[in-house]
């Protein structure tokens, strides 16, 4: 086997999940500059993450979502502005149609009036 390949930093590291609180000890080699107290009274680096087994819904079986980053609410807030551009072209849309209806209208009775007639 290949010399240097795998972290010779493994030192015991805890996980604490952010949703639930839920904390455990494990061997990683996640660097952190907190530290915690654990149950043995020795203090280790502490890694907050956002979901752990505890807290996941394939592992607790729970059918909920989980919108840490807040993508739900970017993705309204995205198709709201869509929405609302598409309007405000529609509106310019109808207000340049309005325009060029009445620029033609014009245009006819102005020609009517210098178009002579003739009696049939």
């Amino acid at each position: 086997m290949k010399k240097g390949l795998h972290p010779d930093n493994y030192s015991l590291v805890v996980f604490e999940d952010l949703n639930n609180g839920f904390r455990f000890l494990t061997r990683s080699t996640a660097a952190s500059e907190e530290t915690t107290k654990w149950e043995d009274g020795h203090d280790y680096p502490l890694v907050k993450v956002h979901i752990t087994s505890a807290s996941h819904p394939f592992f607790t079986g729970e059918e909920r979502i989980l919108d840490i980053e807040g993508r739900v609410d970017k993705f309204k807030a995205r198709a709201a502005a869509g929405a609302a551009a598409k309007e405000k072209r529609a509106a310019a849309a109808q207000k340049e149609a309005r325009r060029h209806t009445a620029k033609i209208k014009k245009a006819e009775v102005k020609s009517e009036k210098t178009t002579p007639t003739t009696p049939a």
